[in-house]
């Protein structure tokens, strides 16, 4: 079953965990065979940048060992034939340069949407 998977809520347990729950539940599945894509949207389209760096978070004498590093889990999506979208309204609205964007990631048009969605069978919104 084709689904995309909708990625609207950005950074949710990213202090506390490694990674964010909705990208690693997503690469789950395409390792156990799901033909699942990605669509960021909202503030969550900031995980499509480059380079980010979440390094030394610490709350008196604990620190994050293990940060996220959301760029490169999107990366290996991407490696591992997830086709990645963002919406060109919620980068340009973020002031998110081109050049700063991950390779591969497909830039679409609100107006575009509903052709999108009808190449899915379901459509999963985070």
């Amino acid at each position: 079953m084709k689904t995309l998977q909708i990625v609207q809520s950005a950074y949710r347990c990213t202090i506390e965990e490694q990674d964010d729950p909705a990208i690693w539940f997503i690469q789950v599945l395409k390792s156990i065979g799901g033909d699942v894509d990605i669509l960021l949207r909202g503030n969550a389209v900031n995980y499509a940048v480059t380079g980010q760096v979440v390094e030394g978070l610490s709350f008196g004498e604990w620190k994050q060992t293990y940060p996220a590093k959301i760029d490169q889990d999107l990366q290996q999506a991407l490696d591992n034939g997830i086709k990645v979208y963002a919406l060109a309204e919620d980068i340009t609205q973020r002031g998110i340069p081109e050049g700063k964007l991950l390779g591969g990631i497909e830039k679409l048009s609100r107006q575009e949407l509903p052709s999108l969605f009808e190449k899915y069978e379901q459509v999963w919104h985070w």
